[in-house]
Formats: structure tokens, sequence, C-alpha cells
């Protein structure tokens, strides 16, 4: 009996994801993560080396456990700043033919509906090779950072999270029927 192995690269949308001191790498092209090519550049590379995907992680907000506060995290560039994953999908769908896009997105900051139209948006774009990584969050600066007093309750959290999928669900299997835009 055989077993498929899926390879996937874990990356985000940041400079130093994970790997404090790699910039002085000469070969390091981390800094450069506000370029599409920099994206795309790695998207072809992944499926050249036979990759199955590339799952980009996201974080509404900043460390600022360590000590208190977040000096320690702007000091040493810990995933901050962060740029939204979901504008990479169809950059890297454009640059390759089968690589798989993971992108995370928050069920506690995203309004179902809009997200669900440009979720739907990159589906499209990339004929079907999106995906989503859904959470709830766990960052109390993210709640503040949109407004909110702090992160609701963690089981709260979930229950929205339930909610939010099953909203979700229904706008992108339920709003369109196949066939319901015509040419005529």
């Amino acid at each position: 009996m055989s077993k498929t192995i899926r390879f996937n690269a874990f990356e985000m949308n940041c400079v130093g994801h994970q790997s404090p001191g790699l910039w002085r790498h000469p070969r390091d092209r981390s800094w450069d993560y506000k370029d599409l090519e920099y994206w795309t550049d790695l998207a072809r590379l992944l499926e050249a080396g036979f990759f199955d995907s590339v799952f980009i992680a996201d974080v509404i907000g900043y460390y600022d456990v360590y000590k208190g506060n977040l000096d320690n995290a702007l000091l040493q560039g810990v995933q901050i700043p962060v740029n939204d994953p979901l504008q990479l999908a169809n950059p890297i769908a454009l640059a390759t033919k089968h690589l798989g896009i993971g992108i995370t997105a928050s069920t506690s900051f995203e309004h179902p509906y809009t997200f669900a139209r440009r979720l739907s948006t990159a589906d499209h774009h990339t004929k079907g090779r999106i995906g989503w990584n859904i959470v709830t969050s766990y960052l109390e600066s993210g709640a503040k950072n949109i407004g909110q007093g702090g992160l609701r309750s963690h089981d709260n959290r979930y229950d929205v999270a339930t909610e939010y999928v099953e909203v979700l669900y229904k706008l992108f299997e339920g709003s369109w029927e196949e066939g319901a835009v015509l040419r005529d």
C-alpha cells in the first residue's frame, strides 16, 4: 500500500516569519515580502520543486506579551509589519499552473458577506486553487486594532466561528445556481 506525500510551504506576508536572523544570509529575500516578484518567484520555485501548496499564515495584531509590550517585536521584526495574505492568491496563481494557495483569515475580524465575496473572487481567479485556514484569533491587539474592546472568550469565538462558516457555506453554495449568468 503506497501513501501520497504532500509538500506544503509555510510562509507569512511579512519580514522575518519565524526565522530571526535569516536576513543575514546573502541569499535571503524575505525583506522583499512587499514585492509581488518575491511571491511569484517563490511560487515558481515551489512548483518546480513539486510542492503541492503554499500556506500563508496571518495575524491581525502584534506580539505584545513579552515584557508586557511590543518593543521587542518591533526591534526584532517579529512578524511585523504583516500584509494581507489574500492579496497574494491571484499573482501566485498567475505564476503557476498547479500550486495550491492557502490563506489565513479570522472569523473574529472579517465580515462574512464581504469576506465571502473576496474569497469567491479569488476562487474564480485561481481556478479553485485557493483554500481558507479558518481561525478565531488569539491576540488582544488584533481586537483593539479593529476597534473592539478586546477578544471575546475562547468558547464564544468558536461559537461565532461555527455560525460564520455556516453563513459562508450558504453564500458560496446558495447565492448563484450553476449557469445563472447567461450571455444573452
